[in-house]
C-alpha cells in the first residue's frame, strides 16, 4: 500500500550516501534521482525511502511524532543495521531489544538530518 515515504534533508550527496550505504545490505539502492529528490529503493515495484531538499526550499524538519520504520527480515539484520546507521553519522535513539516480548524487535536511530528511522522484527 505505501509507495514511497519522503524526508527532508539540507545535503542531497551526504542524505544519499548514508541511506544508500545503510540499506544496501537490504538490496536498496539510488533509483530515481533528480537534483533535489532521490528515490531510495530495490525498484520502482516495491516501497521506496525518499530523501528531498523542501520544495520550498527552506531547513527540513523532522515531524515530532513521524517515524520511518524497515523491517529488514531479521533481529540480527536489526542489531547489524542500526549498528551500521550509528558508524554512518546517526545517533542513537533506543537500542535494540525486545519491545514486546515475544512480539516486537526494535532498534531506533536519528539520521543526520534528526528524522526518526526504526529497524524491526515481529514474531
Amino acid at each position: 500500500m505505501i509507495g514511497y515515504v519522503t524526508i527532508g534533508v539540507k545535503d542531497m550527496e551526504k542524505a544519499k550516501a548514508f541511506y544508500t550505504a545503510l540499506l544496501e545490505d537490504l538490496g536498496a539502492k539510488v533509483i530515481f534521482d533528480m537534483d533535489r529528490i532521490a528515490m531510495i529503493g530495490k525498484g520502482m515495484d516495491e516501497p521506496m525511502l525518499s530523501v528531498c531538499i523542501p520544495y520550498n526550499e527552506e531547513d527540513p524538519s523532522p515531524g515530532n511524532g513521524n517515524m520511518i520504520a524497515i523491517n529488514p527480515g531479521s533481529k540480527e539484520l536489526v542489531d547489524k543495521l542500526y549498528h551500521k546507521a550509528i558508524e554512518l553519522g546517526g545517533t542513537c535513539d533506543g537500542e535494540p531489544g525486545q519491545r514486546i516480548p515475544d512480539m516486537f524487535y526494535g532498534a531506533y536511530f536519528r539520521d543526520p538530518d534528526g528524522n526518526k528511522v526504526a529497524f524491526y522484527q515481529f514474531g
